[in-house]
């Protein structure tokens, strides 16, 4: 038997070091502990008890294990801690590839690679893991490792390197800080374009009267000297009290203490159509220059990286119609000098360092003030017991006093006494004039049964739609009138102040926007009158309009009805619109209508249009592949499958799973991707459509493609290219044989794949798809550089560039500067080059591409140092 003195065992030292060194952690003494761990773990020599072929002894193995990965994080943590970064990447990337799972190893090798200025290199580690805990475990990465990677992109404080312990200084050739400073610090020369200020408050409202202590109050909360947290002021009270008017007339009033802008947006909208705070925070992350690509998929991701962005500006935001707590928290800036002004349910007012103001209602004097801004002073004078009366009548609310006063400044003719009397005749209904939802109701029902048949038809139909605004084409399309007739119809409910005007589309045509209560009030009459309004067929009316304007969108991004499927449901071109004026931009089109389009989807949905939401879904992907817009695909592809799997229409389920692969694909989340687009394959062969067949043939390709198996995507390329050609999609077959060539590419195969790309442009030139022929010809410029070709890449990006510019796609600018750059150095050019890449940094650094900027600046310092090396001597004089 052999026998063991106390402290002579190995397993022993190391489990009594650790413990020792947590005591001095404790009591802050981490140069001892840091020393104990580089003692204790000096002891270990590969795998603990190998070799072993007890269980029991097996088990005691991993206990072992275990305990030193946890002494190497933490002696990492350490030496991290105390600016040993450098040093430390070699050791961390040798234990991440022993445990690529370990979740703690990767964010020290993140930190360690970001503060050695290798910033690309850390968010590379950060992706590679995403990758492998999704695919291997069906999870997203923890928050620690989230926060890591939310904090390098925006270059918070916490990630940037700490000062070194004493030491040996390193050599200065080998100092990486000067890198990571200008990753974290732009130049000043060039960060005059980066900070974007946005001023997105509406119009203040016209003939504000009254509330003079509220509006005192609610600026000396907001703009006065606050505590530590986060100022923000929650004006609450029933429908119709003013709460909306009083917080965007405040906001105006104090927007000058705010010079770092001004967000704004109403969250509300028909019931199952408001909008979430992860909706709310996507739009101000695209206001405050994040691009679509860089936008966190997670509600809590998003509201961090809003929180960064927000961190240290004077900024206030104004969100409007908030229904509680759920919906408020995300959208709250954490403390700074910032303010949030808030109007919606009490639910709203509950969170923790939110002020609640009730918003009663006017006082007798206000409702006068009120009367004379609209009506007139002389009117009021000459009938001021007339006007008091009016004020007592409808509860002195807001909103039922302004629609009264606006049908008596329509009416000049009409006296207070009469309008009086006029309401006096509607008493029974009066009575309940007071707070809520009878108060709203009543005020809303003086303007409507003022109104013509046609005018409260139409506003009945105006409810059914749930997207946030609506043009005059829809409102022809409702009642299936011209569009002449529709305005005028529209012009009356906005006379009524039922009806409001909320800007232009971009021919500079109104948009009108129906109130919530209103709303909620049309719906009500509709359902008195829905056999004689015929709601369903003017729904069909209006989804065929949308169908068809989308239908001639995709054509003129595409030149033609290529790399989509349509379906039998009928279209409807809009009465009165000039398409080659609407959709001159197509582009910019969908995207100013994106939200009624995704609305309309959801409508079709609900109301059994099958046919129709599905391919109204599809036909939305060249807007929201182009702009990243990835939750809406997922959201309305989502629906019409709902839709399409209820009825049994098949063609409908497989294009939409086959355009959810591409989704998938385009978030690299491949397994999902192939689960979608198996089935959709399988689909498309049983019904015999060719055309489907190509489409899911191609990603799949593709798939395999990202798989790295060469051979088996080329093999389905081929096919797929087949199908395109039999289909008569000829810029589907563009767009394989552009895939092709990049295969070919990679494999050095320069000749195949330029003949490729050549035929690829000519079938974009003859069917004048001008989007995917700057697809081809960015490819076609790469292929050049590759071979040496450089001054015809050059030629190509710079019309390329021109091309990019005049479509305001900022994105392509920066990626087309970037590859100028790098070939003007092949060229020679290094001034030129040096421009160019400093002039894709910038661009980069205005949409909030950090990433993207990084690589950007790591290939101009590479440039800096060829030309330095070049100019220096290799060794020194005597």
């Amino acid at each position: 038997m052999i026998q063991v003195s106390e402290g002579e065992l190995d397993s022993q030292v190391l489990l009594s070091g650790i413990s020792e060194a947590r005591a001095l952690l404790r009591e802050n003494r981490t140069d001892e502990a840091q020393e104990i761990l580089r003692s204790v773990l000096s002891l270990w020599r590969g795998p603990a008890m190998s070799g072993t072929g007890s269980e029991l002894l097996r088990l005691r193995a991993q206990h072992l294990e275990e305990a030193r990965l946890t002494a190497l994080e933490t002696y990492a943590g350490l030496r991290l801690d105390a600016g040993r970064h450098t040093e430390l990447v070699g050791e961390l990337r040798t234990l991440l590839a022993e445990h690529p799972l370990r979740e703690r190893i990767r964010g020290q090798l993140m930190l360690a690679l970001h503060r050695s200025g290798r910033t690309a290199e850390a968010l590379e580690a950060y992706r590679t893991g995403r990758r492998l805990a999704v695919e291997e475990l069906g999870l997203e990465p923890g928050d620690e490792l989230k926060e890591i990677q939310l904090a390098i992109l925006s270059g918070e404080a916490g990630v940037v390197a700490p000062a070194a312990a004493p030491g040996p200084p390193p050599p200065v050739a080998a100092e990486p800080a000067a890198v990571a400073d200008v990753i974290v610090d732009p130049d000043p020369s060039e960060a005059a374009d980066a900070p974007l200020v946005p001023r997105q408050l509406p119009p203040d409202v016209v003939g504000f009267v009254g509330r003079t202590e509220r509006l005192r109050t609610v600026e000396e909360l907001l703009t006065g000297p606050g505590d530590s947290g986060v100022r923000a002021v929650a004006l609450t009270g029933p429908p119709g009290i003013g709460k909306s008017a009083l917080a965007l007339h405040a906001a105006h009033r104090i927007a000058h203490e705010f010079p770092d802008g001004q967000l704004y947006c109403d969250l509300g909208g028909a019931p199952g159509s408001r909008l979430t705070a992860s909706d709310v925070l996507g739009r101000f992350l695209r206001a405050l220059g994040v691009p679509g690509e860089a936008i966190p998929a997670s509600c809590d991701e998003r509201a961090a990286l809003y929180r960064q962005l927000l961190a240290g500006r004077r900024m206030l935001v104004v969100l409007d119609d908030v229904t509680g707590e759920a919906q408020l928290g995300p959208l709250l800036p954490g403390p700074g000098p910032g303010a949030v002004l808030v109007t919606g349910s009490p639910r709203a007012a509950g969170l923790p360092g939110v002020r609640a103001l009730t918003v009663d209602v006017l006082e007798d004097d206000e409702v006068l003030r009120m009367l004379a801004a609209v009506v007139g002073e002389k009117r009021v004078s000459c009938e001021a017991q007339a006007a008091e009366t009016l004020g007592r009548i409808v509860g002195r609310l807001p909103l039922a006093l302004r629609i009264v006063a606006a049908r008596l400044a329509a009416r000049p003719h009409w006296s207070l006494a009469w309008m009086v009397e006029r309401l006096s005749d509607e008493h029974r209904r009066l009575d309940e004039l007071a707070y809520g939802d009878l108060a709203i109701r009543t005020g809303i029902a003086l303007s409507y049964e003022a109104l013509d048949d046609s005018a409260r038809r139409l506003l009945r139909l105006l409810s059914l739609p749930d997207g946030p605004w609506t043009g005059g084409w829809v409102a022809a399309a409702l009642l299936d009138v011209d569009l002449f007739q529709a305005v005028d119809l529209l012009d009356q409910l906005v006379e009524a102040q039922l009806l409001e005007v909320v800007g232009n589309d971009p021919t500079s045509s109104p948009r009108y926007r129906l109130p919530g209560l209103i709303r909620l009030f049309a719906r009500e009459e509709l359902e008195r009158h829905r056999d004689a309004d015929g709601g369903d067929a003017a729904l069909e009316r209006v989804v065929g309009g949308w169908l068809s304007l989308v239908d001639e969108a995709h054509r003129r991004i595409y030149g033609g009805d290529f790399t989509v499927l349509h379906g039998p449901a009928p279209r409807r071109r809009p009465a009165g619109l000039a398409l080659d004026r609407v959709l001159a931009d197509p582009l910019g089109w969908l995207e100013s209508e994106r939200a009624n389009v995704c609305a309309a989807v959801g409508l079709a949905a609900r109301t059994g249009q099958v046919e129709a939401c599905w391919d109204l879904a599809t036909g939305l992907v060249s807007l929201f592949e182009a702009r990243c817009y990835f939750e809406d695909w997922e959201r309305t592809h989502l629906q019409a499958l709902d839709s399409v799997r209820d009825a049994g229409a098949d063609r409908g389920r497989a294009a939409l799973l086959c355009s959810l692969g591409s989704l998938h694909l385009s978030r690299s989340q491949l397994k999902a991707a192939r689960q979608r687009l198996v089935p959709a394959l399988e689909l498309f062969i049983g019904l015999g459509d060719v055309h489907g067949c190509a489409l899911a043939r191609r990603n799949l390709a593709l798939l395999e493609a990202r798989n790295r198996n060469l051979e088996a995507a080329l093999g389905r390329f081929w096919v797929a290219l087949g199908e395109f050609r039999e289909a008569g999609d000829q810029v589907g077959a563009a767009s394989v044989l552009v895939h092709m060539a990049r295969l070919e590419g990679d494999r050095g195969n320069w000749s195949t794949a330029g003949g490729y790309l050549h035929e690829a442009l000519e079938i974009c030139q003859g069917a004048g798809s001008r989007r995917v022929e700057l697809q081809v010809r960015y490819v076609l410029s790469d292929l050049m550089q590759r071979q040496g070709r450089y001054e015809e890449a050059e030629d190509v990006l710079t019309d390329l560039l021109r091309q990019v510019r005049e479509r305001r796609d900022v994105a392509g600018e920066s990626r087309v500067l970037q590859r100028l750059g790098g070939v003007s150095a092949r060229l020679g050019r290094n001034d030129d080059a040096q421009r160019l890449l400093r002039a894709a940094i910038a661009t980069r650094e205005r949409i909030m591409d950090r990433v993207g900027a990084a690589e950007v600046r790591l290939e101009l310092a590479q440039l800096e140092v060829a030309l330095e090396d070049r100019v220096t001597p290799s060794g020194s004089g005597g």
